[in-house]
């Protein structure tokens, strides 16, 4: 059976000791501050985290880019040349075009590699939803499954992996226009906290909205509670903008209601973190699938 790298991009937010353990790889996006173009590291190699928060908190405005062409190629490239096939799980199409520019990639380099695969998935999710999907890609592949079975089972299982957030401040993602609500759900924001989840068509869906904090983390421990798979509790997982206690509170009001086995927390990075804010926390799980569309 033909080895096959796992591939993800900067909207992961897979940090290096995950990345290590599971063997998966990434392709680069690069984000823009003051004219300046960096490639956004998940690994914070060009802004620590708390400094890239604060100049979001300080009014710095960051732009984010989808992966570039050169770094598909290479990065793709650099396996094939191995005999290699490659899977890519890419960021939600409803958030950046990048998988659509690997699709196309993908086919040139096939034709100069006959024989060999280059599988791109669509995640509709980012963040560690999506980076769930590579984890469990990259079990599966140390179990000895198939590039095809590995691809088939995140195809038809990938809106099983929930998303509940909430953030400090609406106006990162409006900004970026990464959520989608009615007019009448952001009028009056003063101290009331969003619940988004990721739709079914992979983009950010606010779909309450609770007053304070401490009643939005219940609220998305309630929430999990109500679509977690029973009968695989496997892992949470909670990614957080620069606000670590907040991620341990969140994590111990879901440990309330639902025993999982594993709990992973980590920093949102670059490129998601420039559309969500700081302040922003997010929660993943496997469970029931998403059928919630915003355009309904």
């Amino acid at each position: 059976m033909s080895r096959f790298a796992v591939i993800a991009d900067s909207t992961s937010d897979l940090d290096k000791e995950i990345r290590e353990k599971y063997e998966i790889d990434y392709v680069r996006m690069n984000y823009v501050v003051d004219g300046a173009e960096y490639d956004a590291s998940l690994d914070w190699e060009n802004h620590g985290s708390h400094e890239f928060y604060d100049m979001m908190r300080g009014g710095k405005r960051i732009l984010t880019t989808q992966v570039p062409r050169e770094e598909f190629i290479n990065k793709f490239r650099s396996y094939l040349e191995k005999g290699e096939d490659v899977l890519y799980i890419a960021c939600s199409s409803a958030l950046s075009g990048s998988v659509n520019l690997a699709v196309i990639i993908a086919k040139e380099l096939e034709a100069e590699f006959p024989g060999r695969k280059v599988v791109c998935i669509d995640s509709l999710c980012s963040s560690l939803g999506q980076g769930y999907m590579l984890i469990r890609a990259s079990m599966m592949r140390a179990e000895g499954k198939s590039l095809d079975d590995v691809a088939s089972y995140i195809e038809k299982n990938k809106l099983c992996f929930n998303q509940f957030g909430t953030t400090d401040d609406l106006k990162y993602l409006k900004r970026a226009g990464r959520v989608k609500a009615s007019s009448a759900f952001f009028g009056n924001m003063f101290g009331i906290k969003p619940i988004i989840i990721s739709d079914k068509t992979g983009q950010n869906l606010a779909v309450e909205k609770v007053k304070g904090a401490a009643n939005a983390k219940r609220r998305i421990a309630e929430k999990m509670a109500e679509i977690v798979d029973e009968n695989d509790k496997d892992t949470l997982l909670i990614s957080h903008a620069d606000c670590l206690e907040d991620a341990h509170k969140l994590r111990d009001e879901i440990l309330k209601l639902i025993s999982f086995k594993n709990v992973i927390i980590g920093t949102i990075g670059p490129i998601v973190g420039s559309c969500v804010g700081p302040g922003t926390i997010i929660s993943f799980c496997y469970g029931k699938e998403v059928t919630i569309g915003g355009n309904e």
